[in-house]
Order: C-alpha cells, then sequence, then structure tokens
C-alpha cells in the first residue's frame, strides 16, 4: 500500500481529498434473516437487494478491503429473547416490530451470520445494538479511536434505518463518513433515495459505489 491517505469519489465524479487517516470497514446485521432466503426480512428486501446487486457488491467490498489491509468490524444488531423488553416504556415502532417477529432470535437460524458475511480472523465483533445505532450503548466507538481509525464505510442493513442513524453518529463524534449505495438495501426504492441522494449529503463526506470504492482501494495498493 501506499499510505493510509483516502481519496474517493463521491459518486458524481468529484475528486474528494481527505487529511491522512486510517479507515476501517463497518458491516452491519449481517444475519439470514437480513441476507438469505426465508430469512423473516428478506420478503421485504429482496427487490432492492436483487436490483442493486446485494450480495455480489458486499463480497467484493470485504475482499477488496481485506486485500488493501484495512480492518473489518462486524456490528450486529441484538439478537432478540422473548422477554427481553419486559418493563420497558419507551419501544421504538422497530423494536417492538422486531420484537414481535423475533428477529435475528437467539440461537435461531435467523439470528446466525449470513454464510461467507460472518467475521473471520482478525475481524472485530463490536458489542450488539439495541436500537438502529450501533455507537449507542456498545463498544464501537473505543474500538476504532483504540486503533486508530479515522475514516468509516459502511456496508450492510438496512439504508435508511442502521446505516443511517450509525453513519450520522458516526459524523457526530468526528469520524469521516463514507457511505456504498449498492452494498446496502431498503424496503422500497424511495427509501434508497431519500438515504443516498437526500439524507446522506447532509452528514456523509463521501457517497460511493462498489466499483469506485474497489477500484480506489485497488489504486491505493498500487501506489
Amino acid at each position: 500500500m501506499g499510505g493510509p491517505h483516502l481519496q474517493i469519489l463521491t459518486g458524481k465524479d468529484r475528486p474528494m481529498t481527505e487529511p491522512k487517516g486510517r479507515p476501517a470497514l463497518l458491516c452491519i446485521d449481517p444475519y439470514n434473516d437480513f441476507l438469505a432466503e426465508g430469512g423473516k426480512m428478506w420478503p421485504a428486501l429482496s427487490q432492492v437487494a436483487t436490483s442493486v446487486g446485494l450480495h455480489a457488491n458486499l463480497a467484493k467490498v470485504r475482499a477488496a478491503v481485506r486485500e488493501a489491509g484495512h480492518p473489518i468490524f462486524i456490528l450486529p444488531h441484538h439478537r432478540h429473547h422473548a422477554t427481553d423488553f419486559e418493563g420497558w416504556t419507551h419501544l421504538t415502532p422497530s423494536q417492538a416490530m422486531s420484537h414481535e417477529y423475533q428477529l435475528f432470535a437467539q440461537g435461531s437460524w435467523g439470528g446466525e451470520w449470513y454464510e461467507g458475511f460472518g467475521p473471520e480472523t482478525g475481524d472485530i465483533i463490536v458489542k450488539e445494538h439495541w436500537g438502529a445505532s450501533s455507537f449507542a450503548n456498545t463498544d464501537l466507538d473505543v474500538q476504532l479511536r483504540q486503533r486508530g481509525i479515522t475514516h468509516v464505510i459502511f456496508i450492510g442493513l438496512i439504508a435508511n434505518t442502521c446505516i443511517e442513524t450509525s453513519a450520522r453518529y458516526a459524523a457526530e463524534l468526528g469520524y469521516h463518513v463514507t457511505l456504498v449505495r449498492d452494498a446496502t438495501a431498503a424496503m422500497s426504492p424511495d427509501a434508497m433515495h431519500a438515504a443516498h441522494d437526500i439524507n446522506g449529503p447532509t452528514y456523509a463526506q463521501a457517497i460511493v459505489t462498489t466499483a469506485e470504492l474497489v477500484q480506489h482501494l485497488t489504486d491505493e495498493a498500487a501506489q
């Protein structure tokens, strides 16, 4: 590699030069319930996921990041238990829905890693998040800072919920944020549009395609 300098495209062919830093890939919720046929949320996500080539792009990004020598963090949602929210007074609508359907239930197939997208040797598994943010009530921030991470690249699910909330939180904490528009999915094209074309530009320093990110990492390694 030619050093950790990160210079990528915004998705509109506009070069973007940032101060030197150390990037990491943050992969949110790579569970069977999201990614596998037969997963509880797959029917709602499948149209968008198929249209953007989600699985192939997730694999390409992960492979390119590993080849570049950058760390990969797995950011898992809480695996549900039947009694999780007893006594809670302020469940969000998403938490209530997830609890009703027992998404990613502890001990279930749906709560297991989707084959090929779970942690590998050297990957860092962050503590499970209870809401949409992978930072709130977890060790993600300290894990990133202890490893000198300054630039975070988000992939996984869902674009307009956990990805957006976590990425906004990262920006508030002072990280450089990259969104990969075709390495995520949502329940509708409108939700994807809102995540990447309306909301994303207000906080993310870069919004790229998988091809652009992979090309950047390849060019970086060749320097």
